[in-house]
């Protein structure tokens, strides 16, 4: 191969990649494939060429591949609606109708129908661009939308006429779903979050609409933190800095009602403690606060604006232990019929916990929290994303296992929420799917639970002893695994196959200190649970080792690949999606930078060698993956061109790595599925479902899996 060159010019061949060997506290820390770091380099491109052929070659070979595809589709083909945000009368939520390939904004009013605001695939028939965030302005009369391209992630903020789509003034360019918060005096304008690339000044702005005049109104001067802006009721700016994900969020509040917004004089609600806190306002003024402060598993707290500071909090509903309190919605309490004079203008707190992946949700009392009454959920599942609306009735987002995405509203005072919009159509009959829980113990004697889900086939019981089964992880940023619904996953259990998910700490699964027991330098301690979880699910004759395939995306596929390198013979396959792998210079790729209060810096001798001790990329360099007598497993890497957060260096280098280590070269168990013009985020529904079925066609082929 040679370089393009001018006409008459002299062949000059490609150099060859050179490794690299860099000296990190006193150790040598090879990394030879360096080189493909360099997305778009002759040598890089021609390396991802010949991994395409491969996997080109090895998907033919698949027979679930098409069935599954199919199956997938189906179970997305229908109208997907977003929890609706009111604005002066108009609901505006987002809706992708069954078969399109992008959600669109629309605008409802009354029983008239929806009326399209914004529509992506309107704007770029390619199926590139996504919505990636939107906010209505406070008279519902412009919105504020913010699209990108490729997958990237860094796209432009505009501001729209509902009435019309034309745009209200300039663009702003590479923001990256940035709040966005609408002054409530004055002439329109809007707080949001950029990076200013002249002075590099990460923080928050006010922009004027129209001229795009605009002037910096927060700064955040710690590195890696993500600052936010909310605007609550039509008085308070509320600002936030998160200190690594999961872990601290600083808050200051400032008063807009003297029509203050250019200069807002911000005072600390929460700054420097280790806890995180989200803050709402509730119809009675007070600020209601979701916070892990002295509370592991959460509580609500409530404190005056006037006064915010932690001192002033007051607990209105205590942490709940085994119990996470994920979301919260404060709104106002119309009278009940067998209480007249009751105060309308007491707000109610609509209350969503998460109990290992299973929601529940309740009503209670603002002024003691006392419990009002249980909400009546269709089925196990998730709550997300609950919205109160000012005539009192809270919109939340429901799906479970095996029922797709629905929009629900609870009415003021009622139990069982409602079917939104009331003309949308009803849902189909789901698939029975059953739900068990096996507790296995890990390295150090903590007891980690696994939930296992097998589903009836063609009005069959799922079939007794060991089979095919996907054992999902991901146990990162305290996020605790919520089940709602994965056309994936149900596509897969009605194929026969069962689905399992360890809940490992790192996650959010058992509270704040689930998560703190395995991030940072305690992260190999995720890893333990995982293969324990792995080694456990083959004790109880659920499978096999070769009918066992671990999967996980981004944090997860770290994690999954970090315990197939730890233990090559745990399982007959691994899944990793757009993974961390080298984790000396993931400071340096993606996002990185921003997550060292999750995984540590190897910076610090001491997080380096945490670090080091599970990197995957580094255990297959060193042969940690070549035990001599003991089978490896087949691994899928899948990687995205456009991939801004953990890069798509990682996926490069670890297969390469992988390629060197596998012992079988007759027939390559290491796989790299690459897709370009895609990242890490959303995508078109087509490419979704294309991804998602040669994933679990490959499970399908490595475990034994037949469809039933």
């Amino acid at each position: 191969m040679v370089r393009n060159r001018a006409p008459g010019a002299a062949l000059v061949p490609d150099p060859a990649p050179v490794p690299a060997v860099d000296i990190l506290h006193g150790r040598p820390v090879p990394d030879p494939h360096r080189w493909l770091e360099t997305a778009d380099s002759p040598a890089t491109l021609r390396w991802l060429d010949e991994r395409r052929r491969e996997y080109e070659r090895e998907a033919a070979t698949w027979p679930l591949r098409a069935p599954l595809a199919d199956g997938i589709r189906s179970l997305v083909d229908t109208d997907l609606w977003s929890v609706p945000v009111h604005r002066a009368g108009t609901a505006f939520a987002t809706v992708r109708p069954a078969g399109s390939e992008h959600p669109r904004l629309v605008a409802l009013n009354g029983s008239a129908p929806p009326r399209t605001v914004y529509d992506p695939a309107a704007e770029d028939p390619t199926g590139r661009t996504t919505l990636d965030a939107w906010e209505p302005g406070p008279g519902g009369a412009m919105v504020a939308v913010q699209t990108s391209r490729g997958g990237v992630e860094r796209g432009s903020l505009r501001v729209l006429s509902t009435t019309t789509g034309a745009p209200c003034g300039p663009e702003v360019p590479g923001v990256r779903y940035s709040h966005v918060a609408w002054a409530p005096h004055g002439a329109p304008a809007f707080f949001y979050v950029r990076r200013d690339g002249e002075r590099g000044v990460r923080g928050v702005w006010l922009r004027r609409v129209g001229d795009g005049e605009e002037r910096l109104v927060h700064a955040c001067t710690a590195p890696g933190t993500v600052p936010g802006v909310r605007v609550l009721g039509e008085r308070w700016l509320l600002v936030s800095e998160g200190h690594g994900t999961g872990h601290r969020t600083d808050l200051w509040i400032a008063d807009l009602s003297g029509g203050g917004a250019a200069q807002p004089a911000l005072r600390p609600v929460q700054v420097g403690v280790e806890c995180e806190t989200e803050a709402r306002l509730g119809p009675d003024g007070l600020l209601y606060l979701r916070t892990t402060l002295d509370a592991p598993w959460r509580r609500i707290c409530a404190v005056s604006p006037e006064e915010p500071g932690v001192e002033h909090w007051r607990e209105v509903v205590p942490e709940e232990s085994g119990a996470t309190l994920d979301a919260f919605a404060v709104f106002p309490r119309t009278p009940l019929e067998d209480a007249p004079g009751a105060d309308r203008h007491v707000p109610a707190l609509f209350v969503s916990r998460t109990r290992l992946g299973i929601s529940e949700a309740s009503v209670h009392d603002a002024r003691a929290g006392d419990l009002l009454y249980p909400v009546d959920l269709p089925g196990e599942g998730m709550v997300s994303t609950p919205e109160a609306a000012p005539d009192g009735s809270v919109y939340l987002a429901y799906a479970d296992v095996a029922t797709q995405q629905r929009v629900l509203c609870l009415p003021p005072d009622a139990p069982r929420p409602l079917q939104w919009p009331p003309g949308a159509a009803d849902a189909p009959p789901s698939p029975s799917v059953e739900r068990t829980v096996l507790w296995c113990r890990s390295e150090d004697g903590t007891r980690v639970p696994v939930t296992v889900f097998d589903a009836a086939v063609a009005d069959a019981p799922p079939t007794p002893g060991p089979g095919p089964t996907i054992l999902h992880a991901y146990g990162g940023f305290g996020r605790p695994r919520q089940f709602g619904f994965s056309a994936t996953v149900l596509a897969w259990l009605l194929s026969g196959g069962r689905y399992a998910v360890a809940h490992v700490r790192g996650g959010g699964d058992a509270g704040r200190a689930w998560h703190l027991a395995g991030s940072g330098r305690a992260k190999p301690r995720a890893v333990e649970d995982l293969v324990a979880a792995a080694d456990a699910l083959v004790s109880a004759r659920l499978c096999t080792r070769r009918q066992l395939c671990l999967s996980g995306g981004s944090a997860g596929g770290l994690l999954v690949l970090a315990a197939a390198t730890a233990r090559p013979d745990l399982c007959g396959a691994v899944i990793a999606s757009a993974p961390l792998a080298d984790m000396a210079r993931f400071e340096r790729m993606g996002l990185g930078r921003m997550w060292t209060r999750e995984f540590g810096t190897a910076a610090d001798p001491d997080d380096f060698a945490a670090l080091m001790s599970y990197s995957p990329y580094h255990r297959a360099l060193d042969g940690a993956v070549r035990p001599s007598g003991r089978r490896f497993p087949s691994v899928l890497l899948t990687g995205f061109h456009g991939d801004t957060r953990t890069d798509a260096a990682h996926p490069r280098k670890m297969c390469a790595a992988l390629l060197e280590a596998a012992p079988d070269r007759g027939r390559p168990p290491v796989l790299l599925r690459y897709e370009r013009d895609v990242g890490h985020g959303p995508r078109a529904v087509s490419r979704a479902v294309g991804l998602a079925a040669d994933a679990h066609a490959f499970a399908a082929h490595r475990t034994g899996l037949s469809r039933r």
